[in-house]
């Protein structure tokens, strides 16, 4: 069966519409919540980078209006509901990725648990750079993000090839590919995890799929992918700049 990837316009809690297919792996980036702070260590919160010039638009402002009260529960529950079962084999499990803010990995954890993810471990991504300039004369600045597996009771599918694989990552940027939302993670990075947890014309879903990008890694690889973006605005340009250009069916 041909791999399809299409994009919703929608909250995903509307899903039942749609007639997807349960996962063998999700993956999101959550919204950090951190309301008008969005850009509070970053260049862009002043015109050019420089605070000479004054306050830039992006000045105590979020990233989106959806980046306020994301609702974890909601979301554990479509993750629960939407990985496939737990089958008999051994190393075949399906697993969800969120990435999140440090301090939000023990709530993603607790949340969870709740809805039948028993089990976690944290993953660190390594960068050579950060957007907390504005800090860097101030206190030591953040140049990592950070991520939590969740996975039911047996040990998720892992494709390591007999490699010892770390819990830490380099955040390895492509760009030969657009960079249209502020939080986008590379692809790259999404690859190698989809690689590590699923097979070849296996299905993965992102419930926040923001600029497209976990959608086209998958595509790329072959994997079946499905994802919800809520603001119209964001939807079409990933569909403009990330995934049609895939010759996609797009929804």
């Amino acid at each position: 069966m041909k791999e399809k990837c299409e994009l919703y316009n929608d909250h995903f809690q509307n899903f039942k519409r749609y007639g997807i297919p349960k996962a063998q792996l999700v993956i999101a980036d959550i919204p950090y919540n951190i309301g008008n702070n969005a850009y509070g260590s970053n260049p862009t919160w002043y015109v050019g980078g420089n605070d000479k010039n004054g306050t830039s638009d992006k000045a105590g402002k979020t990233f989106f209006d959806t980046d306020v009260d994301f609702r974890v529960a909601e979301f554990m529950h479509f993750c629960s509901h939407m990985l496939v079962k737990e089958p008999k084999e051994r190393g075949k499990a399906p697993a969800m990725i969120v990435f999140c803010a440090f301090q939000q990995m023990q709530m993603v954890i607790e949340y969870g648990k709740k809805y039948g993810f028993k089990h976690s471990f944290p993953l660190i991504f390594i960068k050579n750079q950060s957007a907390q300039a504005l800090k860097a004369n101030m206190r030591i600045v953040g140049a990592t993000e950070y991520a939590v597996v969740l996975y039911r009771d047996k040990l998720p599918k892992f494709n390591n090839d007999g490699q010892m694989v770390f819990n830490w990552f380099r955040w390895e940027t492509d760009g030969t590919y657009p960079k249209i939302h502020p939080t986008q993670k590379p692809i790259p990075v999404l690859k190698r995890l989809i690689e590590l947890f699923t097979d070849p014309g296996d299905v993965v879903i992102d419930p926040c799929a923001g600029s497209g990008s976990t959608l086209r890694a998958a595509a790329e690889l072959g994997r079946s992918c499905f994802g919800f973006e809520i603001k119209k605005d964001m939807y079409r340009l990933a569909k403009e700049k990330m995934i049609s250009t895939m010759s996609l069916a797009l929804l």
